[in-house]
């Protein structure tokens, strides 16, 4: 039960990674605002009070793309639940694999968008009440992938993410807030129902799209000690733990959960 009494926002909530976080978080009694702007949000919420009919769960479609989606977020929580303890960044995502120099330039600005800006802005929209109440966590969701083949732009993000991590927890600690976040690794998960590439998942994909794409798998198995993907369990965990008082005198810290690669 780390998360009784608290009041948790899990972004990117649909599915993955995601979901996985909203559930384990409403299992230790958290009370959870699920975002997401695919209306798929709502089923979670539904699988989450049906699975326990006490779960105080909420669902906010909004794209948190833009700094109104992430407004929209962080007022849905205060107006229910009159605070927020904490925030899970976890949109973000690959979207296009390829060689750098095959990159289209409107695909990189997509790539920011998608993996830096939304947990730039959920930032900023949350902040000012947690440092109003003089506590909360942020906990981003960075990737290993820092290091990687085929995703220069992506790498980019995630190396921004790992900056916003560390700047803001030098500015937030005084004011009762901590900041970290977890660079997950590789992971398996069910095929995704919202495709992160507007062509499609992987095996949509034009065939030289699929071997680029096959070759960032390889690799990222090949820079594990293990050899092999991370389960979304493995990846939750970690990120539970940072976000928990287990963790209350961590901050400014990126803590690699890639089976051994650091990123």
């Amino acid at each position: 039960m780390r998360f009784a009494n608290k009041v948790v926002i899990v972004t990117g909530a649909a599915q993955g990674i995601g979901e996985g976080l909203a559930t384990r978080v409403s299992q230790e009694g958290g009370t959870t605002v699920l975002v997401d702007r695919s209306p798929l949000v709502k089923d979670v919420a539904e699988k989450i009070k049906n699975n326990d009919s006490n779960a105080k769960v909420s669902w906010v479609e909004a794209d948190l793309e833009t700094y109104e989606g992430a407004e929209k977020m962080a007022a849905h929580a205060i107006e229910h639940y009159g605070q927020i303890d904490v925030l899970f960044n976890n949109v973000g995502g690959t979207i296009w694999t390829r060689p750098f120099e095959k990159y289209e330039p409107a695909h990189i600005v997509d790539e920011v968008n998608r993996s830096l800006f939304p947990t730039l802005w959920c930032c900023r929209a949350v902040l000012p009440y947690m440092v109003e109440k003089k506590r909360g966590v942020i906990v981003n969701v960075s990737s290993i992938a820092t290091r990687s083949i085929y995703r220069v732009p992506y790498a980019a993000a995630k190396g921004g993410v790992n900056a916003l991590t560390a700047s803001l927890a030098m500015e937030a600690a005084p004011k009762g807030v901590r900041v970290v976040a977890v660079a997950v690794g590789g992971t398996e998960a069910p095929a995704r129902r919202i495709p992160r590439n507007p062509l499609g998942n992987p095996s949509d994909l034009a065939e030289q799209d699929q071997i680029w794409y096959q070759e960032i798998i390889e690799q990222t198995k090949d820079s594990t000690y293990f050899g092999r993907y991370g389960t979304i369990d493995e990846m939750v965990a970690p990120l539970l733990f940072m976000a928990s008082d287990e963790a209350s005198y961590i901050t400014g810290t990126v803590l690699p959960s890639g089976g051994g690669d650091q990123g």
